[in-house]
């Protein structure tokens, strides 16, 4: 699917959060959840992919499990979902919709320390 409006998009992720169980929302502490239309070359570098289009989101911060009682006054994490990449691999708008939630849930487990092998695990990928 090439085409969204942006908007539209934006709105798919802010469904995606409030649809999490309240005890996730509330824990989503100090986090930006942003829609970008490409990762840029740092973050690509840190995915370690060489393509934009093999990224679709990307959590920069300090996960839950490495907080500790040091943590504070930090810069907020960042949660970012590359849009174009989402639309690239989708032909309709439901495959875009539950795209969207996987991606935006995927970072969100690395919000709370949950890693791409335990995610695998669980049956998450």
């Amino acid at each position: 699917m090439s085409a969204m409006d942006p908007m539209d998009f934006e709105e798919l992720v802010a469904q995606a959060v409030a649809d999490l169980p309240e005890d996730f929302r509330e824990k989503l502490e100090n986090v930006a959840i942003l829609v970008e239309e490409w990762p840029d070359l740092t973050t690509m570098g840190l995915a370690g992919v060489r393509s934009p289009t093999q990224l679709l989101g990307f959590y920069h911060g300090v996960p839950h499990t490495h907080r500790t009682t040091g943590y504070g006054l930090v810069p907020p994490d960042k949660i970012s979902i590359y849009r174009r990449p989402i639309l690239m691999r989708c032909r309709t708008p439901e495959e875009v919709q539950a795209l969207v939630r996987r991606v935006v849930y995927h970072e969100i487990a690395h919000h709370f320390g949950i890693d791409d092998d335990r995610l695998r695990e669980i049956g998450a990928y």
